[in-house]
């Protein structure tokens, strides 16, 4: 069965950054497009970025353009999300999830968490 196992999260300072890393299995990762979402307290699951199955096309939500970037290596089955200039408002619960959007399979999250 589908597998996402999250990491990297953690606290941070405003203008740090973090590296978040997801190892997927149970699937054949590399025809699926791979997507980070994040979900804060008391809110919905938001999208955050996507990318396709061969790394060719990378979309982000505006509210991430320009400080995160996307990734994600084949061979290893793994999909990162590189975030700079944190920000208060990127505290939130990220998600690794299958396809494009937010409705795949998802993993346990990891706590991202932007404080001073």
């Amino acid at each position: 069965q589908v597998q996402l196992v999250e990491s990297g999260g953690g606290l941070a300072q405003p203008g740090e950054s973090l590296r978040l890393s997801c190892a997927a299995s149970g699937f054949f990762f590399r025809t699926h497009a791979m997507t980070w979402a994040r979900q804060a307290p008391g809110k919905g699951l938001e999208w955050v970025s996507s990318i396709s199955d061969d790394r060719r096309h990378t979309y982000y939500a505006d509210s991430v353009k320009g400080r995160f970037t996307i990734s994600r290596d084949n061979a290893k089955k793994m999909v990162y999300l590189q975030m700079n200039s944190l920000k208060p408002e990127d505290t939130a619960l990220y998600y690794c999830v299958t396809g494009w959007g937010v409705s795949g399979s998802r993993g346990q999250g990891t706590q991202v968490t932007v404080s001073p």
